[in-house]
């Protein structure tokens, strides 16, 4: 079989991240891929390294109208036996007329109206897929396929280059700075927490603001921003907590690296029942609740024995259910049942 990916994403995130190791575990496999990507990818090198065909002029600006035409005009040349649209955006661009299996993979709640109508779709998690049937997605062509985590091995990290005591706490966010994100309920959580760093490792429009809400609190000598990191594995083993205070997600990259990790994690109920289990996987708590998130991070932090128990039970569940061969085993029998039908 012949796949042809499209992911039209151009900035730093953790969709575009996940985007580029399904296509990279999947040449490992022996697929025979070919990817349109946009021109200014963050990821591009990474992808030719790996041996796939990459389109990247047919996203080249100016106009979604050209885009649509140039897209369409390949997919006529090429003949793939799939195409995959990863992503909402990516998914708009593709012909609705197409008489190629479309695959569309959302990893969060969203629209599907501008998606091909005959389209197959994946969803990152239960609540992604249920949502996907609830706007007309047909049950029986709506599947659920879970991410996995790629921590690359990197040495030890010295708080101390991120201008970090090295024996405070230090909680870690791996997030875009976006409203989204709960970024702000994390900032008022840490100003009921004494003594404790925050990391927070990710770019995005909310900065300013994030910057001065910092601030307007107190607390700029114990938050570092610390833009855009690749070294995610090193960020994790050198703190003590993950937190998440997302006010909506999918299923988070960045709780499957933390179980893989042995990081402790905090998080918020925003990604339904199925994903996380209080006192199990995870501390959960209410989404915009700063009391409660500063409540679960000092009782994670002071109970050596609950640490540990998130801790084992996470790399559990991880290794039962979310390994980079699971999930790629995943995506290549979903690949062959749509191409049998």
């Amino acid at each position: 079989m012949r796949i042809l990916h499209i992911m039209a994403g151009a900035g730093q995130g953790g969709a575009e991240i996940y985007t580029t190791d399904v296509m990279l575990a999947l040449q490992e496999r022996g697929l025979a891929q070919g990817a349109v990507v946009h021109p200014k990818a963050p990821r591009l090198e990474d992808l030719h390294q790996g041996g796939l065909q990459l389109y990247d002029s047919v996203l080249s600006p100016p106009f979604s109208f050209w885009r649509r035409v140039r897209l369409n005009s390949l997919i006529k040349q090429e003949k793939p036996d799939l195409v995959h649209g990863w992503m909402r955006r990516a998914a708009a661009l593709i012909p609705q007329t197409l008489d190629v299996p479309t695959l569309i993979w959302l990893g969060s709640k969203k629209s599907i109206k501008d998606c091909p109508p005959h389209a197959f779709f994946v969803g990152v998690s239960p609540e992604v897929c249920t949502d996907m049937i609830r706007q007309g997605a047909s049950p029986a062509k709506t599947f659920f396929i879970p991410t996995f985590p790629c921590l690359k091995d990197y040495s030890a990290l010295d708080r101390a280059t991120l201008d970090t005591p090295f024996d405070v706490p230090v909680l870690l966010a791996l997030s875009r700075l976006h409203p989204v994100k709960g970024l702000d309920v994390l900032l008022h959580a840490l100003a009921d927490l004494p003594g404790v760093y925050l990391w927070l490792a990710g770019s995005g429009p909310e900065e300013r603001q994030l910057r001065a809400l910092s601030r307007q609190l107190g607390l700029a000598k114990r938050v570092r921003f610390l833009g855009w990191r690749e070294d995610r594995a090193a960020l994790l083993r050198a703190s003590d907590m993950l937190v998440l205070p997302s006010r909506s997600e999918g299923l988070s990259a960045v709780i499957l690296e933390s179980w893989m990790s042995g990081t402790p994690l905090v998080a918020t109920d925003c990604m339904g029942p199925n994903v996380l289990t209080h006192g199990q996987t995870a501390l959960v708590v209410p989404v915009d609740d700063a009391h409660a998130l500063a409540e679960a991070i000092k009782r994670c932090l002071g109970d050596e024995a609950l640490r540990r128990h998130l801790i084992a039970t996470g790399y559990d569940t991880y290794s039962r259910h979310y390994t980079r061969k699971i999930v790629t085993d995943q995506f290549v029998a979903l690949y062959e049942k749509i191409l049998a039908a």
